[in-house]
Parts: structure tokens; sequence; C-alpha cells
């Protein structure tokens, strides 16, 4: 576990919408998670057509992806890339958290205003 003063706030952006690198997102989550990191993810762009997918348990990413939705640490999808991709109502059927204060997008400067160092896959 990483000592209180290296404890970092980190917001993963997931802009990626191919498997081979969002699974890269979902284990970097949970690591940051474990080391003690205040981890925040944010599934945006082509990653939001992901969800309906990463929630079925045949898919290899499932248990990843249940494991990060579980531990709380998706902070929201995006509201106007989930609607283009088709996933807003499976994104709303998940509880998952809708943001759009930019455009419709999610904003990064809100994230580094509150601290967070951004990761953008």
């Amino acid at each position: 576990m990483a000592e209180l003063s290296s404890r970092k706030k980190i917001a993963i952006f997931a802009f990626n919408g191919d498997p081979m690198c969002f699974i890269h997102v979902l284990i970097n989550t949970i690591e940051f998670q474990a080391r003690g990191h205040n981890i925040k993810l944010i599934i945006e762009g082509s990653a939001t057509a992901l969800i309906g997918k990463l929630n079925e348990s045949n898919n290899p990413l499932h248990q990843h992806y249940i494991k990060v939705k579980e531990m709380g640490l998706i902070d929201c999808v995006c509201k106007a890339c989930a609607t283009k991709s088709g996933t807003i109502e499976e994104a709303k059927k998940q509880n998952l958290n809708l943001c759009d204060e930019l455009f419709g997008h999610p904003s990064m400067a809100r994230y580094v205003e509150k601290g967070y160092e951004i990761i953008a896959i």
C-alpha cells in the first residue's frame, strides 16, 4: 500500500474503444486503487461503445469491468459519446453517472481543478 504522503489523485480518461487498449484501463485503475491512490475512471469517446459488451458475463474483460464498477471507480460516462455510440440506455441501466458539462462531454478541467492528474488512454 502506498504511503499516505505519496497518495495521488488520478483521473483516467478512457477514449479508446479497442478492447486490447481498454483492458489496460481496467487493470491500471484496479492497481492504482490497490496502491492507495484516489482513482476515478471516466469513459469517453469510442470506449463508451464497450459498456454493454463489458457487462456480458462471457466477455473476457467482464471480470475486470465488474470489479471496477463494484469498487465504485467509474466516475462517469460521457453523455454525448454514449448517445452517439448508442449505449446511453445501457449506461443508465447500469446506473453509471453521465457527465456532460463540457458541450455534452466530461470536463478534464474540472478534475484538474480538484487536484487530479489526468491520464488519457
